[in-house]
């Protein structure tokens, strides 16, 4: 190819490079979780496919650690290049800025409603979206990938430079560089990004129907292609632990040692810091070792002060009152249980007001906000209000283990209560 400009393949398609990050990530600023896939599959895809451009996702260019010639040929020879700085990822900045110092025009910076705008990129114009809970709403993504269609339309006509770069050095010549290679990184690159989605999508189809083991093992091969992935070991640990195999207590103990890659000890991520908390209070009610209570309680709690996660907020509510029944000192006894029920009477109250906000139905984990209600509810002694949110839960909801799981939860208040009763 050399001497020819960027060509994807023989029907001369141009080539969009996506700068973003993987999976559902944390913004530690907003303490917000955002489902980064949601956005690519939602709203940039589909905008890309409109424009009939091929569309490259950075994470499907496997390099080692620090970044190498393939990233860099991508990001100096895409027609365009667009970037999610959503939740601050780093890589996703600094690929940010070497796209910026090579190329005058044609990128494209994304950024969530709520986010802000990372080092000096204020005065960059860029192109924003919604997020409603972890997940988009449908309208949203209508609406976003038609605006961002537009914008790409724009923006592969423009002349005028988007890099600041370029914009206060005017005499800046934009380097250029041939590959004959080139072609194979893209198509490679292609075919890493279908082998990894079509991985993460059978992993979710065997979750949602219960195969666990299955899921696993398709997480595991995942993790293969993309080593080292937050997301994908999240995931793989909670499979890991659900598929119970061999015995439940020898998964519990596997799944914590797929999750020690992410550092739960020293991490402020909430959802590693949750799938930490529900291993450990699954070994405390496997084995009856108080340390694991403890450790899921310290999990938990710091899962919930974070992000006031209500998932975390609804389990150490309830490892408070695992821990207070198995207390000698009266005092120590009291703490727990008080703890308890302040940390429900706190979910609650964030949960009621998600639900007064005027998109809540739009939220995709809207049957998980009327689940913790509905047990919170139970808890706190409000039988009237913890029945009308089961029955929201309940309504057209068909995927087994949530409803087990809902169930699960239901039953240990019911138990816990009831032996407390016996022991007054």
């Amino acid at each position: 190819m050399p001497g020819t400009d960027l060509h994807a393949d023989s029907e001369n398609m141009k080539v969009c490079f996506v700068i973003m990050g993987f999976g559902k990530k944390t913004d530690f600023e907003s303490g917000r979780t955002l489902d980064l896939d949601a956005t690519y599959e939602s709203i940039i895809q589909p905008a890309v496919a409109a424009q009939n451009m091929r569309c490259i996702r950075a994470d499907e260019i496997v390099h080692s650690g620090i970044i190498d010639t393939p990233m860099y040929e991508m990001l100096l020879r895409a027609d365009l290049v667009i970037a999610d700085i959503s939740t601050g990822n780093v890589n996703a900045v600094y690929e940010l800025g070497v796209r910026h110092a090579l190329r005058p025009n044609s990128t494209i910076i994304m950024v969530e409603d709520e986010g802000r705008l990372y080092f000096d990129l204020n005065h960059v114009s860029t192109f924003r979206y919604n997020h409603i809970g972890f997940d988009i709403a449908a309208r949203e993504a209508r609406r976003a990938s038609a605006a961002l269609g537009d914008l790409i339309a724009s923006v592969m006509v423009s002349k005028q430079p988007d890099s600041p770069v370029y914009t206060f050095l005017p005499p800046l010549q934009r380097p250029r560089l041939t590959d004959e290679q080139f072609a194979d990184l893209l198509d490679d690159a292609e075919a890493a990004q279908t082998r990894l989605a079509g991985l993460m999508h059978r992993a979710q189809m065997f979750s949602d129907t219960s195969r666990h083991a299955d899921a696993k093992e398709t997480l595991k091969l995942a993790a293969v292609i993309k080593p080292g992935e937050p997301f994908i070991l999240q995931q793989l640990a909670v499979a890991t632990y659900k598929a119970k195999v061999p015995t439940l207590s020898v998964a519990l103990f596997e799944a914590m040692d797929v999750l020690s890659a992410l550092t739960p000890d020293s991490s402020n991520d909430p959802e590693t810091l949750g799938i930490a908390g529900a291993i450990c209070k699954r070994l405390w009610l496997e084995l009856d070792e108080r340390q694991y209570l403890d450790s899921a309680i310290k999990y938990y709690g710091r899962g919930y002060e974070v992000r006031r996660d209500y998932y975390n907020g609804e389990n150490l509510a309830l490892c408070y009152e695992y821990r207070g029944e198995k207390q000698s000192d009266a005092d120590e006894m009291k703490f727990d249980f008080m703890s308890a029920r302040k940390v429900r009477a706190s979910v609650v109250e964030g949960l009621e007001r998600i639900l007064a906000e005027s998109d809540s139905v739009d939220r995709s984990d809207i049957k998980w906000v009327y689940a913790t209600l509905s047990n919170c509810y139970l808890a706190l002694g409000h039988a009237k209000e913890a029945v009308a949110y089961e029955a929201e839960f309940m309504i057209n909801m068909s995927i087994q283990w949530m409803i087990e799981t809902f169930q699960s939860g239901k039953s240990e208040i019911i138990n816990l209560d009831t032996r407390r009763q016996q022991n007054a």
